[in-house]
């Protein structure tokens, strides 16, 4: 800026001396007519006083011309050593200095704006980022027509520059462009220069050690204080040093200098980054002389520890140099080590390919500023990757990293139980879909070799083949059974029963499927509460259960059957997180047999997984039980021990609520069994399988009713609309094309609601419950027989008749 005033004071300068030079000039002219007058008064002579004057003008005019050349020639002889004074006094300004004239010449520019701007550029064409030299253009029109323009924020590079342009010179013919740089403070060699100077001079009469630490952690300047106490003189150069190595920390966290020993005074530090917002970056170090606050932290570590070992959570403390300090029990327990084993490092913990992966964690969280993250490793004796997370902590004496390891047993435990429910559920609801269409199959072979027998007798050469065909069509219907069993998807008929009450009943049949050296014992416990589920469903699952007890005892054994009351109490103490906490009556099936290995105990009820030879097993057994079991709300549970015997322990809720006396066993008595299948009635016949519906059809027609057949539910509203009598019963498929049995069901209640209606379906009756939730409406499952569907028809219309449905 002085440089700028005085270039702007050479252009004052000029206007002076033009005013000098008139005033002499007035001065001159009084004394020429001062002179006329005293001459005119001493000699009033006009012709005297006329060439007096006109000699004094001539001589007068001749000097004005003689001394008019010489300054012009002086003028010009002497303007480049003016702009020469003018380029010195600009040189010793630190901004860039330039002079141009009207024409947008270069007249003048210091050294700083040849150098910045790579030659003789002239303003405002400068090798400026896009956009500078429009912003200097308009700051020198400003300057032209304002006397003064501004343009801030110039790039060049990475340079930045502010500009000011004004107009100067005698006549203001000249523009004068002064541009400044912005300079940046480098904060780190402020800070050097700060604390290797009279700042740290006076910071070490303090008793203050300072330094300057790099992002890499060497020193790059430190005070006297700091060298003197780090190495035992003030003029030792230290710079480029690691600052760890001057230091040491003892057992409590206490920080000492390294030349001092074990028995020096304890400092504290402060570290103060000098660029916050960056990971990494210098920082000046200031430490004190402490006064007892060590003992202190060494408290907060135990107090630490203490915390530490009380949490859920496994967390361990190791050092620098990556050893365990501390390690609490849940961090134990979840890397699996054994009460008297304590590791030394945490890679000793992990499998071999992770050991260097671990232990470079360890050491690169332990040093610079305090991170955290997760490493994916494996445990010793683990499968299963788990979650190693690692974090730096400072402040707690020797411990720098904090390790923490998730106990994800219970975790994985539960993932297994969910993949497997929602594999069960999956082949649950394959296994209802083809037994669905198998029901079907066996509907329309079952009902055909009924019609056929009607036409032979035994003895006949047909009689005995047909017969045969319907005896495996049976089996064949209690195959699909059992997938819906194990679907959960059967129909149940449950009843309020005691357990001892079914066992005793199956007891002897389960005898008969004994080998002789096996001994069957039963034991009942008292005070067995009542519970609800299906007594023939109840003969399966024990019956199952004993068989499979039998071929794990090839060389004989004992089975046992135990029943007892379990309390709520017991299931808390249990802890179980699958069962509630509510009274169950206990069914236990235990043998002296073989055992299962801890691989298949997992597997055993999965459907069609069996360890039987081939050809002796289809492994539905344990899956149909346990389908069975949850769908009767119980649940099921298998121990066992190789070479020691299996037991199941199957818990059934105790019914708590209101008896219906409909849900007590039924008492067989043969006045209630119905000897007479012939009837009279109209009958509606709604089924969209050709199959069922013939084999339907003629079996209701053979025994006296009059059947009209439909193939679907519109189909079925089309026959009531047309029907020229009304009729007595509906009975239709559940499952059609089109329109549905429940949906036809609801539009024919519309109109007739007194109509009884009777569902069949191959999808069992607790499957479709909620869709067939009508008044006045049965249930026959498929696959049925002629008798069957014979008897469940004239059940109906005689109750209907009756008005007791």
């Amino acid at each position: 800026m002085a440089a700028q005033e005085s270039l702007a004071l050479l252009g004052q300068g000029s206007d002076s001396r033009d005013e000098s030079k008139k005033l002499r000039l007035v001065i001159l002219a009084g004394a020429i007519l001062a002179s006329v007058a005293i001459l005119y008064w001493q000699l009033p002579n006009l012709k005297l006083l006329i060439g007096f004057f006109a000699v004094i003008v001539s001589i007068a005019a001749i000097l004005w011309f003689v001394s008019s050349g010489t300054a012009t020639e002086q003028a010009q002889a002497e303007e480049p050593a003016d702009w020469t004074v003018a380029r010195m006094i600009a040189d010793r300004s630190s901004a860039a200095i330039a002079i141009t004239d009207r024409a947008g010449r270069m007249v003048c520019a210091n050294d700083s704006f040849t150098k910045w701007f790579s030659g003789p550029s002239v303003p405002p064409d400068l090798p400026l980022n896009d956009g500078g030299k429009d912003l200097l253009t308009a700051a020198g029109r400003a300057a032209w027509r304002d006397g003064q323009g501004f343009a801030d924020g110039l790039k060049r590079g990475a340079a930045e520059y502010d500009a000011i342009v004004r107009r100067v010179g005698q006549a203001e013919e000249f523009l004068l462009w002064s541009i400044e740089a912005r300079i940046k403070v480098d904060v780190g060699n402020e800070a050097m220069r700060m604390i290797g100077g009279p700042v740290g001079d006076a910071l070490s009469f303090a008793g203050i050690m300072a330094t300057v630490i790099g992002p890499e952690g060497r020193l790059r300047a430190c005070n006297a204080a700091f060298a003197l106490r780090a190495t035992g003189q003030t003029d030792t150069n230290i710079s480029g040093r690691s600052f760890a190595n001057f230091l040491r920390s003892d057992d409590k966290g206490a920080i000492f200098f390294e030349v001092e020993g074990r028995y020096g005074t304890p400092v504290r530090l402060f570290h103060i980054p000098l660029e916050p917002e960056t990971e990494t970056s210098s920082a000046i170090i200031l430490l004190i002389d402490d006064d007892g606050g060590m003992i202190e932290r060494g408290k907060a570590l135990e107090q630490v520890e203490a915390m530490l070992s009380l949490l859920p959570l496994g967390l361990a403390l190791a050092d620098r140099d990556g050893r365990f300090l501390f390690i609490n029990d849940s961090f134990a327990r979840a890397a699996g080590m054994a009460p008297e084993e304590r590791p030394i490092y945490p890679s000793d913990l992990v499998i071999r390919e992770d050991k260097s992966a671990v232990a470079d964690a360890v050491r690169r969280y332990a040093s610079g500023t305090p991170m955290s993250g997760d490493l994916a490793v494996t445990l010793r004796g683990g499968d299963d990757p788990v979650a190693l997370g690692i974090a730096g902590v400072r402040g707690l004496g020797e411990a720098a990293v904090l390790l923490s390891l998730k106990d994800n047993v219970e975790e994985i435990r539960l993932k297994q139980q969910v993949n497997q429910a929602t594999k069960m559920q999956a082949v649950g609801q394959l296994a209802g879909g083809v037994a669905h269409d198998f029901n079907n199959i066996l509907t329309a072979i079952i009902g055909h070799c009924d019609l056929m027998l009607l036409r032979h007798v035994p003895g006949d050469s047909d009689y005995d083949d047909i017969q045969q065909v319907r005896n495996n069509s049976n089996r064949a219907a209690g195959l699909t059974r059992q997938l819906l069993a194990f679907s959960r998807q059967q129909t149940l008929r449950p009843q309020i029963i005691q357990l001892p009450d079914v066992v005793a009943d199956v007891s002897n049949l389960l005898k008969r499927l004994l080998h002789e050296n096996i001994t069957l014992e039963v034991r009942h416990g008292r005070n067995l509460g009542l519970v609800r589920a299906d007594p023939g469903q109840l003969e399966q699952v024990i019956i199952n259960l004993g068989v499979n007890a039998r071929d794990a005892m090839p060389k004989g054994g004992t089975i046992t059957i135990e029943t007892r009351a379990v309390s709520a109490n017991e299931i808390r103490e249990k802890a179980s997180r699958i069962m509630p906490a509510v009274d169950y009556t206990l069914l236990s099936i235990a043998d002296t047999g073989t055992g299962i290995a801890p691989d298949n105990l997992g597997k055993i009820f999965d459907p069609f997984f069996t360890t039987k030879d081939v050809g002796k097993g289809t492994g539905l057994g344990l899956s149909t039980v346990y389908g069975i079991v949850k769908q009767s709300g119980g649940f099921i549970f298998a121990e066992s021990e190789v070479g020691e015997g299996t037991q199941f322990l199957v818990y059934f809720p105790v019914h708590s609520g209101p008896i219906d006396v409909q849900e007590l066993p039924a008492q067989k008595s043969a006045a209630r069994v119905r000897k007479d299948l012939w009837g009279s009635g109209h009958i509606l016949l709604v089924e969209d399988e050709d199959m069922v519906r013939t084999v339907a059809e003629r079996a209701l027609t053979r025994q006296g009713y009059s059947v009209v057949c439909a193939v679907d539910g519109e189909d079925g509203l089309d026959c009531l609309r047309e029907a020229e009598h009304p009729f007595d019963l509906i009975v239709t498929d559940v499952m059609m094309p089109n329109m549905d049995g429940p949906t036809m069901a609801q539009r024919i209640r519309q109109a007739l609601p007194d109509v009884p209606i009777l569902f069949m379906s191959g999808y069992a009756q607790e499957q479709l419950r909620k869709s067939i939730a009508l008044d006045n409406v049965a249930f026959l499952p498929k696959p049925f027989s002629v008798q069957q569907i014979a008897e469940r028809v004239g059940t109906i219309l005689a109750s209907s008749k009756d008005g007791s449905v």
